[in-house]
């Protein structure tokens, strides 16, 4: 096996813009040095799109910052980046003076950052923004100003009216698109996107690829696109780099990595990754946990979760193994791997899901019961909008739903389609304005309120009904232990139990989600848990209180994409023990498709509102009926299909405002099949024709409807 760099190999030609050499970044901490980069070498083409993954902490934004010369204190950079601004022309980054850095800064390298609002003032309206960057670099409003609009234009912008507008005032798909044209104005050579995508839903994901695409070759760019995200990275990049544990493991052409990988890491955390092209019964968490940058293993790093480790792994730090042009793996077995870690099959058996479940197999008791639900409330204000009359947002119009024990119900769309509002709306956490929510056939909120003659009292619809909270850290007490969070519900739940049956039983539910030894996490506090291990407790809290349904409220959105899998098959796990219904909240159809098909769930699309499709799990998937479960079906990243993206089904990029959605079908204004009577009525659920227990509200499930002979809408397609 012959060793070599992870640098381009032998092809001359290739034009290198940044050369990244024995980079690292240091922090003293009082217990120890933590290397949050570890002597990382890398070459940036000219003109490519580079792909960087790995898992959170990894050292994926550390080395954007390094790129930048950007590493905050007390962090301490290290080793050589060159920049070639021109072929045969080179600059040495970190030696140059402030003044060169606030040059090179935005005019040669510029950077997106994942949280679009937080890199706006919120007082000042974007226009500003755009003119204080021209200014600050010394470049004439006028000729700043029109590349902006350009900029804006190219990106499916109203130029005015977005330069016009406050930052509040535009979606966070719009305010992501108007900070890639902020970074662009100065007219870099390279874009650093760091998580850019993370907070947007499927379809504007996918949009702004495309969108990137576009711009990539009209200006020239180069971009460095990282991520966690590898389905959604895999599309857009001219190769991939793989870190873990603050170095790369393994870099090459795209689809090598994602057919060919040599390095275990790489092949498992394709294995582990939710994708609707996959057979989930396949898909497996990569064991163990991510190294702490304190006390990396020495040899190989991954070698402590490596089922192919030898002796010498534990010994020998790896180089790069070349496994082909410009392919390379820190990996003493990369040939091994490849025979022994087989990646996830390409192909779906179309008539197998995998699992020895199918729809329908839960009770016929229904837990809770929506019939004619609407959620109908007022905006909130916005900063400058002290005198304006509030106006009504319609987040949850005319839903009947019924979810029956032991069942999952995955609920998947856009932000602002109304999931959260009917997940709380479900559990008694938000009260509806219209129709109603019962518990077993009781009125909930004929129990909370008093009125009638209530069967099941309020306090035990409560305990019955649970939450799961994207974001478990600011759920648990920041002042308690594990254990002192666990044992107030459980003490509330049975006062029979004595304080050591309560430690029992709740040392036996952390060891069962794998916190082992279970005495050592219980007295820790939420600070000193991971992400996957804080939603464990909040998983385990939920269920102490023994419910008939817990709402997953984006759940695991916030974990890394190898941590998902895991996450899931613990829910569904504990499910068995507990008999409990999950109603499953995510925007994205791959989790959505997972835990649905591998329960014998449901999937329930929403837009704005209402429920547009309702089904099986693998009929949503392989057949959907509604265009808009097309549309999210398209946005889903394919890791298997390897090829350029195909042209989008929408007609425009943003959602209506949900405030004064469309009339008739909702998504007409957006759909590549609409048509004149669309515009005017509203579809009901449909069975659909060709399925079992699906339905759909579109027009086309209905042959004799009178949208077969209706004119079609002319409108234009912005994507």
């Amino acid at each position: 096996m012959s060793q070599s760099s992870a640098k381009s190999q032998t092809d001359d030609t290739i034009d290198t813009i940044f050369e990244v050499k024995d980079v690292s970044v240091r922090f003293e901490m009082d217990r120890g040095a933590s290397k949050v980069l570890n002597q990382v070498n890398m070459d940036i083409h000219r003109g490519e799109t580079l792909g960087i993954v790995g898992e959170s902490g990894s050292g994926k934004s550390m080395f954007a910052s390094a790129l930048l010369d950007a590493v905050v204190e007390p962090g301490v950079l290290s080793g050589d980046i060159t920049y070639s601004p021109e072929p045969n022309s080179s600059v040495d980054v970190l030696g140059m003076s402030e003044q060169e850095l606030k040059r090179y800064r935005w005019e040669e390298v510029s950077m997106v950052f994942q949280g679009a609002m937080s890199s706006f003032n919120p007082t000042k309206k974007i226009r500003g923004h755009f003119l204080e960057t021209i200014r600050a670099h010394d470049v004439n409003d006028e000729e700043g100003m029109r590349r902006a609009h350009e900029l804006l234009s190219d990106l499916y912008l109203e130029p005015d009216r977005v330069l016009d507008a406050y930052p509040h005032e535009l979606s966070g798909g719009m305010k992501q698109r108007a900070l890639i044209a902020l970074s662009l104005v100065l007219d870099p050579q390279l874009l650093v996107m760091d998580e850019p995508t993370a907070a947007l839903d499927l379809l504007m994901q996918r949009s702004i690829l495309q969108l990137l695409e576009t711009i990539k070759e009209k200006y020239d760019l180069t971009i460095v696109f990282i991520t966690h995200d590898l389905p959604l990275v895999a599309e857009l990049s001219d190769r991939l780099a793989v870190l873990y544990a603050f170095e790369f493991v393994e870099v090459g052409p795209t689809n090598d990595i994602v057919t060919g990988s040599g390095h275990p890491y790489t092949r498992a955390l394709l294995n582990s990754t939710p994708n609707v092209d996959a057979p989930a019964d396949e898909m497996e968490a990569i064991e163990g946990s991510s190294p702490d940058p304190v006390n990396v293993p020495s040899g190989c790093s991954y070698h402590p979760r490596c089922p192919i480790a030898q002796k010498d792994c534990t010994q020998n730090d790896p180089g790069y193994y070349s496994m082909g042009d410009s392919h390379a793996a820190r990996c003493h077995y990369w040939e091994r791997a490849i025979e022994e870690i087989p990646l996830l099959s390409a192909e779906v058996d179309e008539n197998k899901s995998g699992y020895d479940v199918s729809y329908g197999h839960q009770s016929d008791d229904t837990v809770v019961s929506l019939n004619n639900l609407e959620v109908h409330f007022e905006e909130e204000s916005g900063l400058f909008d002290f005198f304006s009359e509030p106006e009504t947002v319609r987040a949850v119009d005319g839903i009947d739903l019924d979810i029956h024990e032991s069942e999952v119900i995955a609920l998947v769309g856009e932000s602002g389609c109304g999931k959260t509002t009917l997940g709380k709306t479900a559990i008694g956490a938000e009260r509806p304005t219209g129709g109603s929510v019962t518990y077993r056939g009781q009125d909930i909120w004929a129990a909370k309120d008093g009125s009638g003659d209530a069967n099941i009292p309020w306090e035990e619809i409560r305990r019955s009904l649970q939450i799961i909270h994207q974001d478990p850290g600011s759920s648990l007490n920041p002042n308690r232990t594990v254990i002192r969070s666990l044992d107030l519900p459980l003490k509330h739940r049975d006062n029979d139990l004595g304080p050591a049956d309560r430690e029992a039983r709740i040392l036996g539910l952390l060891d069962r989600v794998g916190m082992a030894p279970p005495e050592d996490y219980a007295e820790r506090y939420p600070h000193q848990l991971s992400g996957g291990e804080k939603q464990r407790v909040a998983l385990i809290r939920a269920l102490l209180m023994e419910p008939d349904m817990i709402l997953a409220d984006e759940a695991i959105s916030a974990l890394d994409v190898s941590l998902r899998v895991e996450m899931m098959d613990l829910m569904l796990e504990l499910q068995e023990q507990f008999q409990t219904a999950f109603l499953f909240i995510s925007h994205d159809l791959s989790n959505a498709k997972y835990i649905t098909e591998k329960s014998g769930g449901r999937i329930g699309v929403m837009y704005l509102g209402e429920i547009v499709e309702i089904g099986p799990a693998d009929q949503i998937i392989r057949e959907p009926r509604h265009p808009y479960t097309k549309a999210l079906r398209w946005a889903t990243p394919k890791l298997r299909e390897m090829q350029a993206m195909s042209e989008s089904p929408i007609r425009t990029i943003d959602i209506p405002d949900p405030v004064d959605p469309p009339s008739g079908c909702r998504f007409h204004t957006r759909c590549p099949e609409a048509r004149e009577v669309c515009t005017q009525q509203t579809p009901p659920l449909y069975e659909a024709e060709s399925a079992d227990n699906q339905k759909a509200a579109c027009f086309r499930e209905d042959p004799n409807h009178e949208y077969w002979e209706s004119p079609e809408l002319t409108t234009n397609k912005d994507t």
